[in-house]
């Protein structure tokens, strides 16, 4: 064989190597991905938004802490989170508290949390509670040297003249007009329609997060099969005390930003990072970083503007960075930072042990949301929420923040970002005819 064809073969091999290693990382956590999502569908069905836009109205440490637990109880992408913001915010909430709100419901997530538990240890999972609240008051404490009144104030105009602009009105809206009749949630609790609810917002959350969660674990898998030791080495700093941590905590935002996952996807790429070098704080900062994204930077813009939108961008990557350095300095002072590095990010092979057991019965339970989702309708569901259809993501229809209307239909989106791409190609989403008969209507 030439050493043309050996070149090919090994680089086969590696792939072949990285995809496996791939699917076990999928496999070692494919349960606390059931539970973790199946806790944040039953929040979702069980938890009224309605109140969230009624308690945010100042950055007050009471209020700061409504914002996190608001947040932290309504889990969603990074792209929904970003939208659910600017509507608290277009609704009168305190810049920073839908900030706030925004940063907990991506990073202080309980799917999160077990993922990091079963793929890299408790001591990242404890990380992620402590550094999530150090972020939320770095970024509280530091937001107005970044963000003057008068900067927030021109972000809250321009929000109304782009909703002008493209819709024809201010997007206020009114709560009395779009409120819909709830049941007690105690009820609900007892109600087959309000499990089905729970479950449908399961498979939602995993319909919208499929393609990260993917590309997070494939990209993982590669990165630890074929990137060698001294790649890391030359990315990231070692054996130099504090200036390691700190070049680490400063990098790893950078890394998410270019390689966008989202907070749950993201996981095992920290995972593939930490095996291959990165420090402690670095890894927490990756993950803390979803939020810095170029898509998302994008949609600051518009929400926002220019200059609102470089700020924040500024503001985040420093709180994240900031995050991961004292979270590493407060874990090593204690003693808890992991001293070994995994020879392999998890054991590619199948094992009677207590992680196959598990998903076997999240299987079955999985297998119970399926049927509750599918028969939603028969069980009495859906009655006060939408599936946005290009994310596939369930949509409070009194609380989404954008609809259009196409063909007669309306439709409700989680974001600009989804309505955007409907628009552009409606047919794409199980409608004949083309993009020109649609319009769109903004609730924010």
């Amino acid at each position: 064989m030439t050493t043309h064809g050996l070149t090919i073969a090994t680089s086969v091999g590696d792939v072949g190597t990285g995809l496996k290693e791939a699917f076990f990382m999928f496999w070692e956590t494919l349960w606390a991905l059931v539970l973790g999502f199946t806790l944040s569908g039953a929040v979702q069905a069980f938890v009224s938004r309605d109140e969230m836009r009624r308690v945010l109205g100042d950055r007050r440490p009471a209020t700061v802490a409504r914002a996190t637990g608001l947040g932290a109880v309504s889990s969603s992408c990074s792209y929904a989170a970003t939208a659910m913001a600017r509507s608290l915010f277009q609704k009168g909430a305190d810049f920073f508290a839908a900030i706030v709100f925004m940063f907990a419901s991506t990073n202080l997530v309980v799917e999160l949390a077990l993922v990091l538990i079963v793929l890299m240890g408790w001591q990242f999972a404890a990380a992620e509670f402590v550094g999530g609240p150090i972020m939320i008051v770095l970024l509280v404490a530091l937001g107005g040297l970044f963000i003057s009144k008068a900067l927030i104030a021109q972000a809250r105009r321009h929000g109304q003249r782009e909703a002008v602009r493209e819709h024809g009105h201010d997007g206020s809206g009114s709560d009395a007009d779009a409120a819909l009749a709830r049941r007690p949630w105690r009820d609900r609790l007892r109600a087959k329609a309000g499990w089905s609810d729970a479950a449908s917002f399961t498979m939602s959350d995993l319909s919208m997060l499929r393609r990260e969660l993917v590309i997070g674990y494939v990209i993982a898998g590669l990165l630890a099969a074929m990137v060698p030791m001294d790649v890391w080495n030359e990315v990231f700093l070692r054996g130099h005390g504090f200036w390691t941590t700190l070049e680490n905590v400063i990098v790893g935002p950078l890394i998410a930003c270019i390689t966008f996952v989202c907070s749950v996807g993201n996981v095992p790429m920290a995972a593939a990072l930490w095996h291959g070098g990165i420090s402690f704080g670095g890894v927490i900062s990756f993950i803390f970083a979803d939020l810095i994204a170029l898509p998302l930077l994008v949609i600051y813009r518009k929400f926002y503007g220019g200059k609102v939108a470089l700020r924040l961008f500024a503001l985040f990557w420093l709180v994240m960075a900031a995050a991961g350095l004292i979270v590493e300095l407060l874990f090593s002072a204690l003693g808890l930072v992991p001293t070994e590095r995994p020879e392999q990010v998890v054991h590619t092979g199948f094992q009677w042990n207590y992680t196959t057991y598990l998903n076997i019965v999240f299987l079955v339970v999985f297998a119970v949301l399926v049927w509750l989702a599918h028969n939603r309708r028969r069980l009495g569901g859906g009655q006060e929420h939408a599936t946005d259809p290009v994310c596939g993501m369930q949509v409070e229809r009194a609380a989404a923040p954008v609809t259009a209307t196409w063909a007669g239909t309306r439709r409700w989106f989680c974001s600009d970002h989804c309505r955007d791409r409907f628009l552009a190609s409606p047919e794409e989403y199980g409608d004949d005819g083309g993009a020109a008969r649609a319009a769109a209507d903004t609730h924010s």
